[in-house]
C-alpha cells in the first residue's frame, strides 16, 4: 500500500501562545490517505481528532515548523512511524508534508493456519495427495530454512506429518538449509522446529564447506558443477518447505532455493553467485524468467528431483496468510504470483531520501543480511540520493565468514567492484559485497545498527547513524526544500519500483 504519511495542513486563527496546546492524534487502520484542514478560532486552545490511517497507530504530536502570514499560522507536524527493527521495532519522526510510506497490501493471518496447511497438502497442485505418495519405511528428507528466516517450520512439519500416516519420526531427516550461512546451534534448532521434532527426527544442519558430506550430481546446462548434501540426495522421498517473498537477486525465495543454494556445496554456490550472474539486470527482486541465478537453481532441483513441496506466504507479523503445496514448480509459481501482487508496489518518481529496514528479527540479525533492505531502497532512490537503513545486527557483521574482511580490502565501493569483477577473482560472500558496492556507487548509505560500533560500520563503508529521525531531517535539508522522503517500514517485505 502506498500513501502519504499525512496529507495535512493545520490552520490556526489564534495567538501563537495556543500552539503549545495543539494536539492531533491518529489511530486505526486501512485508510489510504486524508487531507483535512482545521480552523480554530475564538477562545479554543485544544483539539483532538481521530482517523483511520495505515496499519498501525500513529501519534502525530511534534511541531516541526510554524509559518505565520498576517493572521494565519500554518503549522507543520511530524508523524511517528514504527519501523520493523529487531524484535521490538523502532519509532521515528518523519515530516508529514514530504513523506510517502510504502507497505505491502495487508493480508490477515489465515483463520486456522494448521488447517490451511493441511488443506493445501491434501489437495496439491500437480501431484497426488501426499498421503498417497509416501510409503512407510522410506527415508524421508525434509528441507527447512535456517535461523535467518522467519519460516513457521514447526507448523509446517506438523501439517506434513499429519498427512503422512504411518511414517515414523525416526525415518525422517530434517535438513537445515543453511546455504553458506553458519551452523545453527542446538538451542536455535529446537526453537526453530520444536522440541519434539528436534529430539525424535534426525536433524542435519547443512555445511557447504564439509566436502565429506557432499556428493557431485553432475553439471547444469550452463556449466555449474552441482555438489549437494549427500543425505538429501540419498533420501527416498524429498520434500522442500519454505516461505515465498521477493529475493534481491534470485527473484523469489522458497521453492527450488531449498535445494540450491540451501543444500549445495560452496563451489556450487560460488558459481551460482558469481560476479557475472549477480551483475545481470534480471538478477533482481520478483524476476524468475530470464534470471540466470533462478534458472540454474531450478535446473539443479530437477537433477535430483523433488517429490513434494510446501511453501507459505507471511504477513508483517510473520503469520501464515496462504499455503501452497504439490509439484515444486507449480506450487512455487502460484506462491510467487500471490506474493508479487501483495508486495511489489509501483511509484511514479524516485525519491531524494529512502528510509528502509531489513524487516526486523530474524532477517536483520546481521549486516550481511541488511544489504537486502538496501537493495529494496535503491530501486526508488535518486542517483546521488541517500539511503538510511535501520537494522539491529545483534549478530554483528557477522563475525563468521569473510564478508567483513572483504569490505576492508579496498578503500571505496568502486574499488571493491573492480576487484570482484576482475577475471579469476573468487571469494565466499563476494556476492553480498558486490551488491552492497553497486548500491553505494549510486547513493550514500547510512546505517542504524545497535549491534555494531561506529568503527565497525565505517570499516564496512557505511556512515553510522545514532538518531534516525535526525538523520532523515539532515538528509532532506541537504537535498533541498522540495526534497521527498520514501519510507519502507517493512524493508524488503515491500519491493517498490519505478513505473
Amino acid at each position: 500500500m502506498i500513501f502519504p504519511a499525512v496529507a495535512l495542513q493545520t490552520v490556526i486563527k489564534c495567538q501563537l501562545s495556543f500552539i503549545d496546546h495543539f494536539t492531533l492524534t491518529l489511530v486505526g487502520s486501512s485508510y489510504d490517505q486524508f487531507d483535512r484542514t482545521f480552523v480554530l478560532g475564538g477562545t479554543a486552545d485544544f483539539v483532538e481528532s481521530t482517523f483511520k490511517f495505515g496499519h498501525r497507530s500513529l501519534r502525530h504530536k511534534k511541531i516541526l515548523a510554524v509559518d505565520c502570514r498576517c493572521s494565519i499560522c500554518v503549522i507543520k507536524f511530524s508523524v511517528k512511524l514504527k519501523l520493523d527493527y529487531g524484535s521490538n521495532g523502532l519509532t521515528v519522526d518523519v515530516p508529514q508534508d514530504r513523506t510517502t510510506v510504502i507497505e505491502p497490501i495487508h493480508v490477515p493471518e489465515a483463520p486456522d493456519p494448521s488447517a490451511t496447511l493441511r488443506k493445501a497438502i491434501a489437495a496439491p497442485l500437480g501431484r497426488r495427495p501426499l498421503r498417497e505418495l509416501v510409503k512407510p519405511g522410506q527415508k524421508i528428507g525434509i528441507s527447512v530454512c535456517d535461523i535467518t528466516r522467519a519460516q513457521p517450520r514447526r507448523l509446517m512439519l506438523e501439517a506434513l506429518f499429519a498427512e503422512m500416516p504411518g511414517v515414523r519420526h525416526e525415518d525422517v531427516t530434517i535438513f537445515i538449509a543453511t546455504g553458506t550461512h553458519r551452523r545453527n546451534n542446538d538451542a536455535e534448532i529446537e526453537k526453530m522446529i520444536g522440541a519434539e521434532f528436534a529430539r525424535s527426527c534426525r536433524v542435519v544442519c547443512h555445511d557447504a564447506r564439509d566436502n565429506a558430506s557432499l556428493v557431485e550430481v553432475g553439471h547444469t546446462s550452463t556449466g555449474v558443477r552441482v555438489l549437494l548434501n549427500r543425505g538429501w540426495v540419498e533420501s527416498d522421498f524429498k520434500i522442500t518447505t519454505g516461505f515465498v517473498e521477493p529475493h534481491f537477486f534470485a527473484g523469489f525465495s522458497g521453492g527450488p532455493k531449498m535445494v540450491a543454494p540451501g543444500l549445495a556445496g560452496l563451489d556450487t554456490v560460488m558459481t551460482l553467485h558469481d560476479a557475472t550472474r549477480i551483475a545481470h539486470p534480471r538478477a533482481t527482486f520478483g524476476v524468475i524468467e530470464g534470471n540466470p541465478i533462478h534458472e540454474d537453481i531450478r535446473e539443479i532441483s530437477r537433477m535430483t528431483g523433488v517429490d513434494f513441496s510446501v511453501d507459505v506466504t507471511l504477513n508483517r507479523n510473520q503469520k501464515i496468510t496462504a499455503a501452497f503445496a504439490g509439484d515444486l514448480f507449480q506450487e512455487h509459481a502460484a506462491a510467487c504470483a500471490s506474493a508479487r501482487d501483495k508486495v511489489m508496489r509501483a511509484v511514479d518518481a524516485p525519491f531524494d531520501v529512502v528510509l528502509t529496514t531489513n524487516s526486523g528479527y530474524p532477517l536483520d540479525q546481521n549486516l550481511y543480511q541488511a544489504v537486502k533492505g538496501m537493495s529494496a531502497a535503491v530501486k526508488v532512490v535518486k542517483d546521488g540520493g541517500t539511503i538510511i537503513c535501520a537494522a539491529e545486527c545483534r549478530d554483528g557483521l557477522p563475525n563468521h565468514g569473510p564478508y567483513g574482511e572483504l569490505l576492508t580490502t579496498r578503500d571505496t565501493p568502486r574499488e571493491l567492484l573492480d576487484m570482484i569483477m576482475t577475471p579469476g577473482f573468487s571469494r565466499a560472500d563476494q556476492w553480498q559485497v558486490q551488491i552492497q558496492a553497486q548500491i553505494q556507487t549510486r547513493a550514500r548509505v547510512l546505517v542504524k545498527a545497535d549491534g555494531l560500533s561506529k568503527d565497525q560500520l565505517r570499516a564496512a563503508k557505511f556512515d553510522p547513524v545514532a538518531d534516525v529521525s535526525e538523520s532523515v531531517k539532515d538528509a532532506l535539508a541537504a537535498a533541498g526544500p522540495n526534497s521527498r522522503l520514501c519510507v519502507l517500514p517493512q524493508g524488503p517485505q515491500t519491493v517498490p519500483y519505478l513505473r
